[in-house]
């Protein structure tokens, strides 16, 4: 037994020599073999680990923007358009519900000291909204529960709109103008504002002539209640519209993170599939070169045979140099895909992970693509007649 293992161990060490030996002998048609191998290797690691790297900050993003929040939005019926104060009432009182902010926009003219702009985005909010959007006020004022029972005509204002008409002045307390109504200044919002203008949603809804709100966002205790909160909200819902169908929608930043993810995973495994043609064509650059090898060295298999080589002793030599082959372009198929990786995720801003598992499947995907590919070849020489090849010689 220990005769055999040793026989074994001896002729492996021998056949990766001679692999050695070979592919040396051949550094062109072996560099141009390991190149397929390499770029097929570098596609598959980089565009898996760089599509992980934006998924995973598309997630963070979605979470920081709308952790622990549903968005209700209502189509309504010919009766009920919308929902009026009592039915915000009733939605604040479910169990999980912190605090909602109705939410009206519009699109206003802008007037200030004889300057005039159109087109400026107006968004209708509650009080409630600045608790949760604690830092969105630069100076100034937040919008508090009197201005919304009131509907008082006071209003923030972005970072456009102050460099636009108030360059280099202070324009809090000053009277602007929104479609011909005045309102006061009283707060300027930082530059991560998604609106020109915020003013009460009470006011935004009297400028529009509405009694009804139309999109509301549900804030709760904590994100992991998201589901529980949407079971208690449906009944509560379909009986504000008499049980009506397609009246009202609830958006989760969970739902849409969920869709992204899907997007981007099967963005992942297409553009993988595509790459992996280049590993198969390198698999096909590997079965070549074998096969030409085994016609360039028929009289070294003959003799070899004839001194007593066995056919699986001859199918592993070949095999072995087809597998090395295809490990030397999938090793640096990996730095490159690493290093690849690092570039386009610096340059998308995405924060670099390496994947795991990509460079396992680059790696292993490589090795399985020296073996296959390597066979046939290997095969051909294990079954040579030793008296036709060295006739050949």
């Amino acid at each position: 037994m220990i005769k055999y293992i040793r026989r074994f161990f001896s002729m492996l060490a021998e056949n990766i020599r001679m692999s050695i030996s070979n592919i040396f002998a051949n550094r062109l048609r072996s560099f141009l073999t390991v190149l397929g191998i390499m770029i097929g290797v570098t596609a598959v690691i980089a565009l898996i680990t760089t599509i992980s790297a934006v998924s995973t900050s598309i997630s963070d993003s979605f979470t920081s923007m709308g952790a622990g929040q549903l968005t209700l939005s209502i189509s309504g019926n010919d009766i009920k358009p919308g929902l009026n104060a009592e039915n915000l009432e009733t939605l604040k009182k479910i169990e999980g519900v912190v605090g909602l902010t109705p939410s009206v926009s519009l699109s206003a003219s802008f007037v200030c000291a004889g300057e005039r702009d159109t087109g400026i985005s107006v968004k209708g909010v509650s009080d409630y909204y600045f608790v949760r959007e604690d830092d969105l006020v630069k100076r100034g004022r937040k919008l508090n529960q009197f201005d919304v029972d009131r509907k008082n005509a006071v209003c923030l204002i972005g970072e456009e709109v102050l460099e636009t008409f108030f360059y280099g002045e202070n324009p809090i307390e000053k009277t602007v103008y929104l479609n011909g109504i005045a309102f006061k200044v009283v707060g300027i919002l930082n530059e991560d504002a998604a609106s020109d203008v915020i003013i009460p949603y009470t006011t935004a809804l009297k400028m529009n002539s509405e009694a009804f709100v139309t999109s509301v966002t549900l804030y709760l205790s904590s994100p992991d209640i998201s589901k529980s909160v949407t079971e208690k909200l449906e009944p509560v819902m379909d009986a504000m519209f008499s049980f009506e169908e397609d009246t009202y929608s609830i958006v989760t930043m969970e739902a849409i993170e969920n869709t992204m993810t899907e997007l981007l995973d099967m963005m992942s495994a297409l553009l993988a599939g595509i790459a992996s043609i280049a590993l198969i064509v390198g698999g096909i650059g590997i079965m070549n070169m074998m096969l030409t090898s085994v016609t360039e060295r028929t009289s070294e298999i003959g003799l070899k045979k004839a001194l007593g080589a066995r056919p699986g002793e001859i199918q592993m030599q070949f095999l072995i140099e087809s597998f090395m082959l295809s490990m030397m372009g999938g090793v640096l198929g990996v730095l490159f895909g690493i290093i690849l990786s690092m570039v386009m995720c610096n340059a998308m801003g995405a924060s670099f992970s390496l994947s795991y598992g990509a460079v396992v499947l680059g790696v292993g995907f490589s090795a399985a693509v020296g073996i296959l590919f390597g066979w046939s070849p290997a095969r051909k020489a294990s079954k040579l007649n030793p008296i036709d090849a060295l006739r050949s010689a």
